[in-house]
């Protein structure tokens, strides 16, 4: 019965990983429709939701997009920058610790 007590106490001491909010950077050149469908596209939101985010972006010059554990958050990033490449738009995609 008292290893049981150990192992919760352990147990009890472990912190949560660290979150990353995934982060959209205004540019003059991507298009805003264009930044609507990254956002539906990779962060699953709705085209009101998007749309919302995007006027962000445009107005303050960032705009986050959500916040996930650190190797969700890099690949999100990944796939936005690349998406962004490929259609030849240069709307970068960052991350930071929450």
């Amino acid at each position: 019965m008292r290893e049981g007590t150990l192992l919760e106490a352990k147990k009890a001491k472990l912190k949560p990983p660290p979150l990353f909010k995934v982060i959209l950077l205004n540019d003059d050149y991507t298009p805003m429709e264009f930044v609507v469908i990254v956002l539906q596209r990779f962060f699953a939101m709705t085209r009101e939701k998007a749309t919302q985010i995007m006027l962000k972006v445009h107005r303050e010059g960032m705009g986050i997009c959500g916040i996930y554990p650190k190797d969700v958050a890099t690949t999100k990033v990944e796939q936005v920058r690349g998406y962004a490449r490929k259609h030849q738009h240069p709307l970068q995609c960052v991350m930071e610790e929450t």
